[in-house]
């Protein structure tokens, strides 16, 4: 029976690959589907490096946006400053987060509570103020602008699913190791773990070095398909840092695909509604994008706590059990 599981279960991510590569040739029609499909891969790097730390490790970050601008920054200012192409930032956006997440957490795991979660914010929020104003260094809050490389979204695209990918097996990988077991440890019982001879403040940092660095891509490839950031749009409380979180809750924490589905349901309803669903529906509808989203989260919480993906088995058992009651 376990083996039926796992050929199952790696039929499944075969499928969910191949879909993955296929996507953007069968929205070929419309580089605008094609732009969504980006999106939700640049979603699932986030939601996925923030699920590592608070769904696994149990340390839940209020400012991945801190590492999400670092990573733009890493790939822009080069650019800015001295004309190096921003595509170097794939690794010097990465590096840099990690860097940065790693010595927030020697600061603020010397504490106890959510010190951790107000230290994000507290980060995010200092570096959204201080890159808007030292003009010298970042042009303020006029942003950086680049020109992109490709008008076709293709190579973008797939730059994006490679990090998408990225992502899941290193968490995928990191979580069936030594180190994957104690942040499982950690986030049950911190105090419990240390009793066991666990260094837990090595290993949350482990775990935040791990989840700054995926979060630091995403934020150099934003800016080089965007072509254009600033303080305010990559160091951004609301639409960066709530963003991740609510992924990660509507698909699941402490899952592997949840991220994804999270990201899938987020860049649908979001652009749904602030579409006027697609310009079929009066413009009015747009306002109502962000209540419908804070509805369906609502949902979530209620009544599948899980994520979707976390609560997916409970659903479809309930599911069976109705319709078998139906029948009889």
């Amino acid at each position: 029976m376990r083996v039926n599981n796992l050929h199952v279960f790696l039929n499944f991510e075969i499928f969910i690959l191949l879909t993955a590569v296929a996507a953007p040739f069968i929205f070929s029609f419309s580089p605008y589907f094609q732009g969504l499909l980006i999106f939700v891969m640049i979603w699932i790097v986030m939601g996925t490096s923030w699920n590592l730390l608070a769904g696994y490790t149990g340390l839940v970050s209020f400012g991945h946006a801190a590492y999400f601008g670092i990573g733009a920054y890493a790939a822009a200012l080069p650019y800015f400053h001295w004309g190096i192409s921003p595509w170097w930032g794939l690794l010097t956006g990465g590096v840099s987060a990690l860097i940065l997440g790693y010595l927030l957490g020697k600061i603020v795991f010397r504490l106890r509570g959510p010190y951790f979660a107000l230290g994000t914010l507290a980060l995010a929020e200092i570096l959204r103020i201080v890159f808007g104003e030292e003009i010298w260094l970042t042009n303020g809050h006029s942003g950086i602008l680049y020109m992109t490389t490709w008008v076709s979204k293709y190579p973008y695209y797939f730059v994006a699913l490679s990090l998408a990918i990225g992502a899941i097996v290193s968490v995928k990988y990191v979580m069936r190791t030594k180190a994957g077991f104690f942040f499982l440890s950690i986030r049950e019982d911190e105090v419990a773990a240390e009793a066991l001879g666990i260094n837990t403040r090595k290993y949350k940092n482990i775990a935040t070095a791990i989840s700054s660095f995926w979060a630091g891509m995403a934020g150099a490839f934003y800016m080089i398909y965007m072509g254009f950031i600033d303080p305010e749009v990559v160091f951004a409380l609301h639409n960066i840092s709530i963003i991740t979180i609510l992924v990660g809750i509507l698909g699941g924490v402490g899952t592997i695909w949840g991220p994804a589905v999270g990201a899938v349901i987020m860049v649908l309803v979001q652009e749904v509604f602030r579409s006027s669903i697609f310009g079929l529906a009066p413009q009015w509808v747009a306002k109502f994008h962000a209540l419908v989203f804070g509805l369906l989260v609502i949902f979530v919480i209620l009544f599948m706590a899980g994520g979707v993906v976390g609560d997916w088995n409970l659903v479809t058992a309930k599911f069976r059990r109705t319709k078998h009651a139906e029948k009889s």
